[in-house]
């Protein structure tokens, strides 16, 4: 992909907000030696062109910096979990309140054997196998924008079972080898138990296979989901009343399409473009999905399968499993497309960032990087807003008011002049999915 270069002047701002972070997020960092490096190594994420190496970073013949550099993030045994939650905290303080959060799958891609997590496996993004690490960040997402707070690493049954291997990645006697949606499963858990964060829909893909354990976990710490599904599904309904027998069984594709004379309009605007779409959405009460090797006890709350067609299309196109109830279709339609939001800003701002490109072969050098970039993400994707809209700590600048705010999907903008810093301020909070001032999305 092409790399993003950011002007000077931005640039400037940006490591000037990167200042502010350091003392908002590292304070758990024992040494200031190594928040210098931290701020050393931001900036470096931010400002540098091509790939973001250690060595890149450093620049030529700083073989001191690069060693310095080398061991802050590989060897520093730092730990990376207060950095992550502090990342997340603020982000629910000062934002836009964020509407869910959003698994993004990652696939890097690798041409050797030696780093961690590497091995050949099939992907069903890439739709083939490949030799790649697979990782997922999940994401706090709203209308506006998306924000990488926490990251897992899926580890190939070679690096857990062979001790050798294990010793040299130094991967935790902790770690598993697991799918990479039952990691991402796991650290929405913990993020639920112990980053004192409020509650949100967890938007994801799921696979038919995984998908009841997936439901089995979130239903037992009362976790709301909205699983996209394939339409091969096969879904359990009816049997509820004297007039309805059954259950009957059948796939998604098949109970979706049998409704569509129930199919309602919605009107919205997809993420990063300015065009009006149109999609028809109907529903099904269902039970929840039935497991190949064992059953499902029940949900807590009913089950709902959503299904969408674009407007010109004959059969329905996309389907999601929620255990959300109490929303309006539009509402939950536009929760499930929160996953364009955070793709769009995994592409224009956490790749530039350098998210794919560490080359070190450590699970703890890793995730620090995986964090730092992190880190770097919000930095840039606030200070580049903060050129148009607020102003951020030591950037006073004068902007418009703001307008009445716009639907789900464009981008609001805020303006007001600040002459001592405070923390980065975000776009007021957006209008709910689902709702505005001006119209209605389901007619």
């Amino acid at each position: 992909m092409a790399r993003v270069v950011l002007p000077e002047e931005s640039t400037a701002e940006i490591s000037e907000l990167i200042d502010v972070l350091i003392s908002l997020f590292f304070e758990s960092l024992p040494r200031r030696d190594q928040r210098n490096w931290a701020r050393v190594y931001l900036n470096g994420l931010v400002r540098t062109s091509g790939k973001k190496t250690i060595r890149n970073i450093a620049g030529t013949g700083a073989s001191s910096v690069e060693q310095s550099l080398q061991q802050f993030i590989s060897k520093s045994p730092w730990d990376w979990t207060p950095v992550r939650r502090s990342l997340a905290q603020h982000l629910e303080r000062t934002a836009q309140r964020p509407l869910a959060w959003v698994v993004q799958p990652m696939v890097i891609e690798k041409a050797g054997d030696r780093s961690v997590g590497v091995g050949r496996q099939f992907v069903p993004e890439l739709g083939r196998t490949a030799n790649c690490q697979q990782a997922s960040g999940i994401w706090l997402a709203s209308s506006e924008a998306g924000f990488p707070v926490e990251w897992t690493l899926t580890l190939p049954g070679p690096w857990t079972a062979e001790l050798l291997r294990r010793r040299r990645a130094g991967i935790p006697d902790t770690a598993r080898s697991l799918t990479p949606a039952q990691d991402a499963v796991h650290a929405v858990q913990r993020m639920a138990v112990g980053w004192q964060l409020q509650r949100r829909p967890v938007v994801m893909e799921v696979s038919n296979g995984e998908l009841p354990q997936c439901i089995e976990s979130f239903a037992l710490q009362d976790i709301p989901f909205v699983f996209k599904v394939d339409g091969t599904l096969r879904v359990s309904f009816g049997g509820a009343g004297r007039h309805k027998p059954g259950p009957h069984t059948a796939p998604a594709r098949e109970l979706i399409d049998s409704l569509r004379s129930q199919r309602r309009v919605v009107e919205w605007t997809r993420h990063g473009r300015t065009e009006g779409a149109v999609t028809l959405l109907t529903s099904a009460a269902i039970f929840a999905t039935p497991g190949e090797d064992r059953p499902v006890p029940a949900a807590p709350t009913p089950l709902l399968l959503v299904g969408a067609w674009t407007e010109a299309a004959l059969l329905p196109s996309e389907f999601w499993i929620t255990n959300i109830g109490d929303r309006p279709l539009a509402q939950l339609f536009l929760l499930a497309k929160l996953t364009d939001r955070v793709a769009l800003d995994f592409t224009e701002v956490c790749e530039p960032a350098g998210i794919r490109d560490f080359e070190g072969r450590s699970f703890r050098g890793w995730h620090h990087h995986a964090t730092l970039a992190s880190v770097a993400h919000a930095a840039m994707l606030l200070g580049l807003r903060g050129r148009e809209s607020a102003p951020y700590p030591g950037l006073p600048r004068t902007a418009a008011p703001h307008p009445a705010a716009p639907h789900p999907g464009v981008t609001a903008r805020t303006g007001a002049t600040r002459a001592a810093p405070a923390p980065p301020v975000f776009p007021p909070r957006p209008v709910l999915p689902g709702q505005s001032p001006r119209r209605a999305y389901i007619r």
